[in-house]
């Protein structure tokens, strides 16, 4: 791979960064779908174990926690072959800082929230104040991840219900109807209690990374190569990406998630990404 050009190798990166599929990054690059393949792969390791190492000792005060649904090879209704189905990814983020602090990629399950949750409590710095959705998976897990004392912890329940619609579809979602915020640990301040900012972030990945876009024929056919996607594309998020409202805070000058947290001090490029992917060089250098 260190014979492609530079160049080259961060036009297929920042493709695949703003949504464009593995077949059409080719196409516009001049590349073999292979090629595409085997640079996601490098790329996605390297923003893994990058973010894993410089994510530590947050100065967090609230983190919104969420999962975000896509499936590899076949919807698990229709799958056929082992590895098929459906898989999440587990997002946690800093609605101060927009910093996406924690992601895993893998099933719906007690055991995987319980793994995602102690990875956000070895990166915050203090006590924090924690919100995610209704699911009951999230009380053992904040218990076995947190002391009582280090975590607040509240959840959003909603409702959901199916408006009658005179133009019926075949694609229509549940519709929310109702949401209460409830006190689960601590004394999480009620008003502070939400998840619309990870649920927005979400939303962002699902319109950068092409194998989550709904209702096309998009999707990963590897669980592997969807791992690496989910770590390129929070990559790019947390370093390259200036946030709007951050660049609006600072007065116009160009701000991300990971600048406000004080991870770097500058608005990275794909060519820095790449830079940093050296093998001679240490990786929080």
């Amino acid at each position: 791979m260190n014979r492609l050009p530079k160049a080259k190798r961060a036009a297929i990166l920042r493709c695949l960064t703003e949504g464009t599929s593995v077949r059409a990054t080719a196409r516009i690059t001049g590349t073999a779908k292979a090629t595409v393949l085997k640079l996601l792969v490098e790329a996605g390791e390297f923003c893994s174990l990058y973010q894993d190492v410089v994510l530590r000792n947050l100065p967090c005060q609230r983190v919104e926690a969420d999962e975000i649904w896509a499936f590899v090879g076949a919807k698990r209704r229709n799958a056929t072959h082992a590895g098929q189905g459906d898989i999440w990814t587990f997002t946690a983020m800093d609605p101060d800082s927009k910093l996406m602090v924690s992601w895993l990629v893998g099933d719906r399950s007690q055991e995987s929230a319980t793994a995602f949750v102690k990875d956000i409590a070895s990166r915050v710095s203090g006590k924090i104040q924690l919100s995610t959705d209704g699911h009951t998976m999230y009380h053992e897990a904040v218990r076995a991840a947190f002391d009582w004392h280090d975590v607040d912890f509240g959840q959003v329940i909603k409702s959901y219900g199916v408006v009658p619609r005179e133009d019926e579809r075949r694609y229509s979602p549940p519709v929310c109807t109702g949401c209460k915020r409830v006190r689960v640990i601590g004394r999480p301040n009620p008003d502070l209690i939400s998840t619309s900012m990870v649920e927005r972030t979400n939303l962002t990945l699902r319109t950068t990374t092409r194998r989550f876009t709904r209702l096309t024929n998009a999707y990963s056919r590897k669980a592997e190569n969807h791992a690496h996607a989910v770590s390129l594309a929070f990559m790019a998020y947390n370093f390259c990406t200036p946030h709007a409202t951050l660049t609006k805070a600072h007065g116009g000058i160009k701000y991300t998630p990971a600048m406000e947290a004080g991870v770097t001090d500058r608005v990275w490029t794909i060519e820095d990404v790449l830079a940093r992917m050296d093998p001679d060089r240490p990786i929080n250098h």
